[in-house]
């Protein structure tokens, strides 16, 4: 019986060696997608802190201007220069602002994630706050806003 199985002259894989591949691949897909899900949506705090960099990049351009001497609004710095702040402009519907008074004292940029897909864990793992060399850029999770602050103190 052995030697007519060998005349036959069988080539594949049997069906043990196909169900461990299988099951390989289902431990390897149970471990890799929750983690792509979670770095995806860690990309949409990146996004809304990115965003927050380029109003800055544009404030500082703006006040590079000598005769700008008041705070802009985001709409200002909208479509100067080749900015570009609307809603279209930012990533994944967020929401930018800018907020301060006297333009030798200091500015701060919000910006709220529009996609609602910042995670909680990571917000909450950099927050603003206020300390003794003045403050600090991070989130604010219950509202799911990052703030930057940029002191204008010259």
């Amino acid at each position: 019986m052995l030697s007519k199985m060998r005349k036959m002259d069988n080539k594949g894989f049997t069906l043990i060696e196909l169900m461990i591949v299988i099951a390989i691949i289902g431990i390897l897909a149970a471990i890799a997608i929750p983690n792509f899900i979670a770095y995806r949506n860690k990309s949409f705090c990146s996004a809304a802190e990115s965003d927050a960099g380029g109003i800055s990049a544009a404030v500082a351009d703006y006040f590079s201007i000598p005769t700008h001497v008041n705070t802009p609004t985001v709409a200002q710095l909208s479509g100067w220069k080749g900015y570009n702040f609307t809603r279209a402009g930012l990533s994944n519907a967020n929401h930018g602002g800018i907020v301060g008074g006297d333009p030798n004292d200091n500015i701060t940029i919000t910006v709220t994630d529009g996609s609602g897909r910042c995670p909680d864990d990571y917000m909450k793992a950099s927050p603003y706050q206020w300390d003794s060399s003045g403050v600090r850029d991070g989130w604010d999770s219950a509202n799911a806003t990052y703030y930057k602050f940029i002191s204008l103190q010259r």
